[in-house]
C-alpha cells in the first residue's frame, strides 16, 4: 500500500480529536450539555461521510435529546472540520450512538448467571 492509502485512517484520527474538542465545550446547544464521549470515528474510503460513534450518558430520554442536539449541530461540526483541517470537500457528519458497552455488560451478566447455575 502506498503512503496515500492510509489517509482516511489518519484523517479519521484528526476528525476524532477535533469532534472531541468541539463536544468538550464549543457547542452552545443545551441539549448537548450531557456527558458525551466520542468512542470511534469511521471515514468512508471516498472521504465523503464521517460516522462518529458517541457514548451518551443519562437515561433514555436524555440520550434521545442529546442525539437530537448532535444531529442539529452536524452542520456546524461539518463546517468547523472543513476549516480546521483544511479539507477541499466537507464530509457529511453522522452521529451514531455507541451501545457496545451496554451490550458487553449484558453479555457479562448473562455469563455470570449461567456460571452460577
Amino acid at each position: 500500500m502506498t503512503v496515500g492509502g492510509h489517509r482516511p485512517e489518519r484523517l479519521a484520527e484528526e476528525i476524532h480529536h477535533e469532534i472531541s474538542l468541539m463536544l468538550a465545550g464549543e457547542l452552545a446547544d443545551p441539549r448537548v450539555a450531557a456527558v458525551i464521549s466520542v468512542t470511534e470515528v469511521r471515514l468512508t474510503p471516498d472521504m465523503r461521510t464521517v460516522r462518529a460513534y458517541v457514548q451518551l450518558s443519562g437515561d433514555d430520554a436524555e440520550r434521545e435529546t442529546a442525539l437530537k442536539g448532535l444531529k442539529a449541530a452536524a452542520g456546524f461540526v461539518r463546517h468547523e472540520l472543513t476549516e480546521r483541517l483544511r479539507l477541499r470537500r466537507s464530509p457529511e457528519v453522522l452521529f451514531v450512538p455507541d451501545t457496545s458497552e451496554e451490550y458487553g455488560n449484558k453479555i457479562d451478566q448473562l455469563l455470570k448467571k449461567v456460571k452460577e447455575e
